[in-house]
C-alpha cells in the first residue's frame, strides 16, 4: 500500500501528511500547512502533502548546487549504474505507485501500472543512451577553415548545465517526471522536482525509489506546495540553470519570466486527424477511439478534432459511434474505459465547451451526460469553426467532427490553430500522406495512426504555442548539457604524415 512498507519514511503518521524530499531525507515543512489532494472519483480529500516555504526552496537550491558539483565528477558508467538500480526498484514497486495514480488522477489500474513500468524502462534506456552520447566528444583542427594552418586543436565536450527544475503535469506525473529526471542526472546535473498537486504522492513514491538506489544527498529534491506561494519563486530562482516543463498556459508565463535560462516545454495541443476518401475507415475509427478517448481524453497527444472528407463522413461517424457505445464508464479501480476527469473545474470547462457547441447547432451523437467529475464519451458531428470546441483543448472525453470538402480545408484548419503539437493523416496513398504531413504545422505527423508521445526515445516537440525545444531521451540529454571547447595552441603547425 501507498505510504507503507519501504515507503513508510515518506509519510508523517502524526499529521497524516506526506513529507517532501531534500538533502537526502524526508522532511516536514516548517510552514505547518498542507495541500489537500482531491480524489477525482469520490471528490473527497485522499492525501495531503507539505506546503513548502520559500525559505525551504532556498535551502534546496543551495544543497542542489553543492551536490551537482560532486555529481559532475562521478564517472558516466557509475551514473548509469545508479539509474539502472533506480529503474529496477521503481518497477518492483509498481503496485503502490499505481495505487496513488488511481486515487489521485483517476487513471485506470491497468494504465497506471503501465505508466510505472514504462517509466522504469525509460530510466534504464536513458542510462544506456547517456553513456553512448556523452562518452563521445569532437576533435577539430584549425586548417579546415580557409587561411589557417594546423596550429590549433579543438576538443569539444558536453558538460552539465547545473540545477535542472522539472515540472511535470498531472496526467503522467511519474512518466513525465522521470523523462526529465533521468536525462538531467545522466548528464551530470542535479534535479529539483515540483510535482503537480494531483499526482504529487505518486511522484513522491517515485522519488523514494531514487533515494533507495543510493543517489547522493542533495542531488535530487522534491518540493511540494501551492503554486501561488512557491511557483514563481521556483521558476525565477537564480539557482535554477534549466527548466523542463510540461503543462498548459502556465508554461507561456514561465517562458516570459525565465530570462536566460534554457527551456524545454510542451504546452498541449489541438491534434487534428485528417481523413481522406480512400482511408481505411475501420482503422480510422479504431484510432479515433484510442486517440480521442483513452484516459478520458486527458492527453496532450489525444485526437482533439476530426477533419473528415464529407463523402465518407457519414460512414466514419457511424463506425465511431458504434465503438463509442461499447466504451465502459465508471471508477478507475475497476478498469473502466472512461473514468472521472481530474477535477470539478476541468469538468465544468468541458461542459462549457459542450453547451457552446449545442447552442451553435452541433449534432450530438450521444446524449450529454455528467455525474460529478464523470463525463460520458461524446462525439459531436457537424461542428463549425465558430464553435469553441473547434479550437480549444477540452482535455476530456468529447471529440468534435468537422466535415471538409477539400484536403486544403483540413490543412488550413490544422494550421490556423495556435497549437502545433501533433497531427495525423489517414489515407492509402503514401504520396498524399507525405505531402499533407509536410504541409501540417505540427511537431510530429502520424501516418495512419493516432498521435502518440512514445516510444519515449522518439523526438517529441511542438510548434507555436505547443512548446519550446524537443524531448525524447537523446534530445533531453543534449538539451540538459552545454558545449565546452578546449583549444590546444601549438607553437608551430603540425601535420600527421600517416
Amino acid at each position: 500500500m501507498a505510504g507503507t512498507g519501504i515507503f513508510a519514511d515518506i509519510y508523517d503518521e502524526h499529521t497524516s501528511v506526506y513529507k517532501y524530499y531534500s538533502d537526502g531525507a524526508w522532511n516536514v515543512s516548517s510552514s505547518g500547512k498542507s495541500v489537500p489532494i482531491i480524489n477525482p472519483t469520490t471528490r473527497k480529500t485522499q492525501y495531503k502533502v507539505q506546503a513548502c516555504t520559500q525559505q525551504e526552496v532556498n535551502k534546496v537550491m543551495e544543497s542542489s548546487k553543492v551536490a551537482q558539483k560532486l555529481w559532475a565528477k562521478t564517472p558516466l558508467w557509475k551514473r548509469a549504474e545508479m539509474l539502472h538500480k533506480a529503474a529496477a526498484i521503481l518497477k518492483e514497486n509498481k503496485a503502490p505507485i499505481a495505487e496513488c495514480l488511481v486515487k489521485e488522477i483517476a487513471k485506470p489500474v491497468k494504465d497506471a501500472v503501465t505508466e510505472v513500468v514504462r517509466s522504469g524502462d525509460l530510466v534504464s534506456y536513458t542510462g544506456e543512451e547517456g553513456v553512448r552520447i556523452l562518452g563521445e566528444g569532437k576533435f577539430l583542427t584549425s586548417d579546415s577553415f580557409p587561411g589557417n594552418e594546423r596550429s590549433k586543436y579543438c576538443l569539444v565536450s558536453k558538460v552539465p548545465l547545473g540545477v535542472v527544475l522539472a515540472i511535470p503535469p498531472f496526467n503522467y506525473p511519474v512518466n513525465l517526471a522521470v523523462s526529465k529526471i533521468a536525462p538531467a542526472l545522466i548528464a551530470g546535473n542535479s534535479l529539483v522536482l515540483k510535482p503537480p498537486t494531483q499526482g504529487a504522492v505518486a511522484a513522491l513514491h517515485m522519488v523514494h525509489c531514487f533515494h533507495l538506489a543510493g543517489f547522493p544527498k542533495g542531488l535530487i529534491s522534491c518540493i511540494t506546495g501551492k503554486g501561488s506561494e512557491i511557483g514563481d519563486f521556483l521558476t525565477m530562482h537564480p539557482g535554477v540553470n534549466c527548466i523542463s516543463f510540461t503543462g498548459g498556459d502556465t508554461g507561456i508565463a514561465i517562458s516570459k519570466k525565465a530570462g536566460m535560462v534554457p527551456l524545454q516545454m510542451e504546452l498541449g495541443g489541438k491534434d487534428a486527424c485528417i481523413v481522406l476518401e480512400d482511408a481505411d475507415l475501420d482503422l480510422v475509427a479504431a484510432n479515433i477511439i484510442k486517440g480521442g478517448f483513452s484516459y478520458s481524453g486527458q492527453r496532450c497527444t489525444a485526437v482533439k478534432v476530426v477533419l473528415v472528407m464529407d463523402s465518407v463522413a457519414d460512414t466514419l461517424v457511424e463506425k465511431v459511434n458504434a465503438k463509442v457505445s461499447k466504451l465502459t464508464v465508471g471508477p478507475p479501480e475497476e478498469n473502466f474505459d472512461i473514468t472521472p476527469v481530474v477535477s470539478e473545474s476541468s469538468a465544468n470547462f468541458i461542459e462549457g465547451l459542450v453547451m457552446d457547441a449545442k447552442q451553435k447547432g452541433a449534432t450530438f451523437c450521444q446524449e450529454y451526460k455528467r455525474d460529478g467529475n464523470l463525463i460520458w464519451p461524446l462525439l459531436l458531428d457537424n461542428v463549425k469553426p465558430e464553435m469553441r470546441i473547434a479550437w480549444e483543448e477540452p482535455f476530456g472525453p468529447v471529440l468534435p467532427v468537422i466535415r471538409i470538402n477539400t484536403v486544403e480545408q483540413g490543412i488550413h484548419h490544422c494550421n490556423a490553430s495556435n497549437f502545433g503539437l501533433q497531427g495525423c493523416v489517414f489515407t492509402r496513398d503514401i504520396n498524399k500522406a507525405i505531402l499533407i504531413g509536410d504541409a501540417m504545422e505540427t511537431g510530429t505527423v502520424q501516418i495512419n495512426s493516432a498521435p502518440a508521445r512514445g516510444p519515449d526515445h522518439f523526438p517529441f516537440q511542438g510548434l507555436k504555442d505547443s512548446g519550446i525545444g524537443s524531448q525524447g531521451v537523446t534530445n533531453s540529454i543534449l538539451m540538459m548539457t552545454k558545449i565546452k571547447s578546449t583549444v590546444i595552441n601549438l607553437p608551430t603547425p603540425s601535420y600527421t604524415m600517416g
